[in-house]
């Protein structure tokens, strides 16, 4: 903590409302913030940095629940960071986003009766830049929306000059060092988008087909084959089987007819093939299946591509022309026809991938692309964490990120696409190919053309730790903010956007990883545990939350369920919970400078502070120290629970009741209470501020009269502990609780005062009695008290006279009854555990759980049978 005084802090609520209206506060807070620059980051401050980057959302996005977790959750980081006296830069940005940015301008188009080749690539590009101006990036205005504290000073877009000139350059790195190469490989084809598209823009799932059975050759030839894309036949230049399989060893380098195409095609083995899986052979279909491709490689088989970009069959005959779903059933009915379907299954379901942009049904493709080899650079990345220099965490995660980077495939990074960065290729007219740099000139004159690719929107985005601050030029950002403090990013795009910003990393910045430590956080879904989808009906746009309960509010749900590396469900009814949690550190805050409670001169020494003192200052610094640690774990979830727990339990619920009867007193306690309450609030809302700026940063200034929480000191622990206070306290608490218990019990409404005599000597209770009177609503035993019950607790006695207070006859027959049936409880219980066959067959957990209720029915008896025994006759 820092006891310090504020100079110029006056505790007033006058300036509070009296209720708190999160859209009278949020927008101007946020507005403040910004134009007095509190989130800019200064690359020339002798500060000890503290860098994060923001996931650079699409640019045709808005804010959906994940981004608001994620961006919570790195927000709460730098805030903290800034408070502890780092240089704080939170850096923003948006992706351009390629595919998907393309489709929604190409649909724009679609309603002018145009298409893209109507414009032209330059025009159509410009159309492009436009939309972006105009309607892109509405995620910049949502992440004020939520508090985010980014240096908005430094925000940057993927295709921004800077780093377009950074993605040049390392293409030209990679290129001369013989780490980008163009061939022919199989890619995953869209026939909607008429692009390459990478593995995470293929979405699988279970579609029903149909799995045909199909004999090749004829005779002792003969061998049958299985399939759910029978138009690809077409192109099979082999049939394969495992060298080891006994029924095919006979076929093995010869050769067989393949029906409808009137070749021949020889029989190869491969240890590829499982002989176990259906017949044992397989077609094999070179350029348009990845694993046929590697076979065909390994036997050198020729690869013949059936199918064009629209998914179109090429082959010459009478297929040609068919689309590939209409070819599908035409194939099997010509097949059938001639006797070559041995079986059919269907429907047959199986995962099939889609485009994730259009949903179209992906072809693998045999094509001329441009790829990484990234070999070395994923032996690299995985080294860069098994010797620590980058850590995961939670460390568990460690082996998912080996096992991908260990077994990394080559890299296809051209798309098809206008929209993105082109590749700085240019192609001469007697074959020249030249890859120009970014300060050098391409060639021009008769037959040079650049290459019509652009690059996967992940390779740009893979330099982002870097290209953001200024790379390639070696800027004061860079050697300030690089490498980059942490990554907090969900766990789902570990191997894709986590695995490609460590490689690249890694290659242009001399060894050095572009973070310290990768922070992976699980995904949010609905209450019941379920993926949030539009087409489940349980999609959440988090505006609507913020507009209704606040962004604290949602905020503060969020962070409450973040434990590493694991999904969050989150339901309304949680995120008002939150709202009410808002309301309280509002009420209570008002309350108590109602009530006087200051942060003006030095906090009073401990010998001039109650035990009620004592303790709270003593449970705070323990917090500042859980919260700390909690912070340095990464365990938001952890660290919110804390704070919620301390705040609403020990201290509104707890010290602010217990000092209001110090502070009805008066007298010194009671300004040193007022002071110790200030202490409390003040710490208590700086611990918060990260995680819920805007209701602390109303309360914080209002209470201290200072600047800003955004640039106030973060609490430190003195290391002041009382132990004794807090025993003292927890007994206080112990006699409170029993007794509210007791009279809920006996059926006492929460405000009905009843007579009770006090029996506290001996004990440390004695300086607490009108407080004990006061929570407790019991009034001092006047003339003819009669003690209808007696309570023993922690020492003390608690005797109370309820005449007149409850309805003895009616309070013991609801006993009785209550009683017989935890009695009932009990005997089934004791019936079950006593049963040797029962117990012999019951699994632990089943019979744990009848030996909980039976403990649960013995407190139960031991508890009614002394409201009973308590109780006068009627």
């Amino acid at each position: 903590m820092n006891p310090r005084p504020l100079d110029g802090a006056s505790s007033s609520p006058d300036n509070l409302p009296t209720q708190y209206v999160p859209a009278e506060v949020e927008g101007k807070l946020y507005e403040r913030w910004v134009e007095r620059g509190y989130f800019e980051a200064d690359a020339k401050s002798d500060k000890q940095p503290y860098a994060v980057v923001i996931p650079p959302p699409n640019v045709t996005g808005s804010l959906h629940l994940g981004h608001a977790f994620e961006h919570t959750l790195i927000d709460a980081l730098t805030r903290r960071k800034r408070m502890q006296g780092y240089e704080t830069l939170w850096q923003p940005g948006m992706d351009h986003a390629g595919i998907a940015t393309q489709n929604v301008v190409e649909r724009e188009l679609a309603k002018e009766g145009k298409s893209r080749h109507d414009l032209g690539r330059e025009a159509f590009v410009e159309r492009v830049w436009q939309w972006k101006a105009e309607s892109g990036g509405q995620i910049s205005g949502q992440m004020r929306r939520l508090g985010d504290g980014v240096d908005w000073s430094r925000e940057r877009f993927t295709m921004d000059e800077g780093l377009s000139q950074a993605v040049q350059t390392i293409f030209k790195k990679l290129y001369d060092d013989g780490l980008i190469y163009r061939a022919e490989r199989i890619i995953n084809w869209c026939p909607r988008c008429l692009t390459a598209i990478s593995d995470i823009e293929v979405e699988y799932q279970d579609d029903d087909g149909e799995l045909v059975s199909i004999k090749y050759g004829d005779g002792d030839d003969a061998i049958v084959v299985a399939t759910t894309r029978a138009e690809t036949m077409l192109g099979d230049t082999a049939v394969a089987v495992h060298p080891d399989d006994e029924r095919y060893r006979h076929l093995v380098g010869r050769e067989i007819e393949l029906p409808l195409t009137g070749r021949r095609i020889p029989v190869v083995a491969d240890a590829h093939v499982d002989p176990e899986f259906g017949t044992g052979a397989v077609k094999v279909t070179p350029a348009h299946d990845p694993n046929d491709f590697e076979i065909g490689q390994r036997h050198n088989l020729p690869s013949l591509n059936v199918l064009d970009e629209h998914g179109i069959i090429t082959a010459h005959g009478p297929f040609q022309g068919l689309d590939r779903f209409e070819a599908r059933s035409t194939i099997v009915g010509a097949l059938r026809a001639e006797g070559r379907i041995v079986a059919e299954k269907r429907p047959y379901t199986h995962s099939v991938g889609h485009c994730s942009r259009c949903k179209t049904t992906i072809e693998p493709r045999l094509s001329l692309q441009w790829w990484v080899k990234v070999g070395p650079l994923a032996q690299a990345a995985g080294d860069a964490v098994r010797d620590g220099r980058v850590k995961i965490h939670p460390k568990e995660m460690e082996s998912r990120y080996f096992g991908w980077v260990d077994n990394l495939h080559d890299w296809c990074i051209s798309r098809q696409l206008w929209w993105g960065h082109r590749i700085p290729v240019w192609y001469g007219p007697n074959g020249e190919v030249v890859c120009v740099g970014p300060n050098e000139e391409p060639p021009t004159g008769d037959g040079w053309h650049q290459d019509t690719d652009v690059l996967d929107t992940w390779f740009s985005s893979g330099l982002w730790p870097f290209s953001t601050l200024g790379w390639p030029e070696r800027t004061d950002s860079l050697a300030k903010f690089y490498p980059n403090s942490a990554l907090v990013t969900g766990y789902d795009i570990l191997f894709f956007w986590v695995a490609r910003m460590m490689m690249f990393g890694l290659y242009a910045m001399d060894g050095t990883p572009p973070f310290h430590t990768i922070v992976l956080h699980g995904m949010v879904r609905d209450q019941f545990g379920k993926k949030m989808s539009k087409s489940f009906g349980n999609a959440v746009n988090p505006l609507d939350w913020m507009d209704a309960y606040g962004s604290d509010a949602v905020r503060f749900t969020l962070a409450r369920g973040a434990n590493p590396g694991v999904d969050v469900p989150i339901g309304e009814d949680w995120v008002q919970g939150s709202r009410n949690f808002a309301n309280k550190i509002w009420n209570a805050t008002r309350f108590a400078l109602m009530n006087g409670a200051t942060v003006e001169g030095e906090l009073p020494s401990a010998e001039r502070q109650s035990a009620t003192d004592r303790w709270i200052l003593s449970r705070l610094n323990s917090v500042v120290a859980e919260v700390d640690a909690y912070y340095d774990d990464y365990q938001f979830a952890k660290l919110s629970d804390t704070l919620f727990h301390f705040a609403w339990d020990e201290v509104f619920d707890w010290y602010v009741e217990l000092v209001k009867t110090t502070f009805a007193a008066g007298g010194e306690a009671a300004d040193v209470s007022r002071r110790v309450l200030g202490e409390v609030l003040d710490v208590t809302l700086r611990l918060l501020h990260p995680v819920v700026p805007f209701v602390t940063e109303t309360l914080w200034t209002s209470l201290t009269g200072g600047e800003s929480l955004v640039i106030a000191d973060w609490p430190s622990d003195s290391g002041f502990r009382d132990r004794a206070a807090e025993q003292e306290i927890a007994t206080l608490q112990q006699v409170i609780t029993e007794v509210r218990r007791f009279r809920s019990d006996q059926g006492l409404q929460p405000g009905q005062r009843v007579p009770a005599r006090l029996d506290l000597d001996g004990t440390p209770l004695a300086p607490h009695e009108e407080a004990i009177r006061s929570l407790l609503r019991l009034q001092p035993a006047g003339e003819g008290f009669h003690a209808t019950a007696s309570l023993p607790v922690a020492g003390a006695t608690v005797a109370l006279d309820l005449s007149g207070a409850i309805d003895f006859a009616a309070e013991r027959k609801r006993l009785t009854k209550d009683l017989a049936a935890a009695e009932k409880e009990l005997a089934q219980a004791n019936a079950k555990l006593g049963n040797e066959a029962f117990l012999a067959k019951a699994p632990d957990h089943v019979v744990d759980k009848i030996r909980a209720r039976r403990e649960a029915a013995e407190a139960d008896i031991a508890r009614i049978g002394a409201q009973l025994a308590n109780l006068p006759e009627a």
